[in-house]
């Protein structure tokens, strides 16, 4: 079996060191690729192709995993080189995905939850062909949620309303801790409610933040237009913020 990805990045590359067997080679293209992406691919050590036609047309399954602005078009320049599965792993909105639908034939809409790259990475999928990608447990925890196209983003874009969010307020009480110094105290005082881990992971949530704050604030943007501004205060106040990092 061949999996194709479109797109390299930590996703691609964290996927091609879980997903082990003999029976799966993972091949992409070096097309518009820049050098930094190209050292990334080689460091994978998988196979690559000189066009994404020639790379696509290989493939058994085909992972697209880019930013979301670039979602649609790359489905739009490469999906119909696609002959077996297409899996939107970007975080994107359910119109979004629609739009990519109409574009690629067997698309699995999919959603990974959590870091990509922490012990046990959970990805949930929708779609009629989503069964089809359950072998894929034998790697990391894998979840069908149902048959219809649109459910695993509209999940995805639901923990993303909040996770971002708090990502942004974690952030500003920090700063504010801080000038205060306390810091430290602050941290001690969440983690007798919230964990012996809070410091740890509100740390490393806080720098996930900041290094992406541009495509976190694509991603919120995702979320206001599909739900149409609906009531979400707390979220355009956080899109601002993450426009000012």
């Amino acid at each position: 079996m061949n999996i194709a990805f479109i797109g390299f990045g930590k996703v691609a590359y964290t996927l091609s060191r879980l997903i082990q067997s003999q029976d799966i080679d993972f091949i992409t293209s070096a097309e518009n690729r820049s050098e930094g992406t190209m050292d990334l691919i080689n460091k994978a050590d998988i196979e690559v192709f000189d066009s994404f036609s020639d790379a696509l047309k290989n493939a058994d399954i085909v992972i697209s995993a880019v930013t979301p602005s670039q979602a649609v078009g790359v489905a739009r320049n490469y999906g119909k080189y696609c002959n077996g599965i297409y899996l939107d792993l970007n975080n994107i909105s359910p119109d979004t995905t629609g739009k990519i639908n109409d574009l690629v034939g067997n698309l699995v809409d999919g959603a990974i939850i959590g870091k990509i790259d922490s012990n046990n990475p959970t990805l949930y999928l929708s779609g009629e062909n989503a069964d089809e990608l359950l072998f894929l447990n034998d790697f990391l925890n894998v979840k069908v949620i149902s048959d219809k196209i649109g459910d695993a983003s509209r999940l995805k874009l639901l923990r993303s309303t909040y996770t971002k969010s708090l990502s942004v307020l974690l952030i500003e009480t920090y700063d504010l801790a801080r000038k205060l110094d306390l810091g430290d105290e602050f941290f001690d005082t969440l983690s007798l409610t919230e964990g012996d881990d809070f410091r740890k992971k509100s740390l490393s949530r806080i720098s996930n933040t900041l290094k992406s704050s541009k495509r976190k604030a694509e991603e919120l943007e995702e979320i206001l237009n599909y739900f149409d501004d609906d009531g979400l205060d707390m979220v355009k106040v956080a899109l601002d913020k993450l426009r000012q990092f």
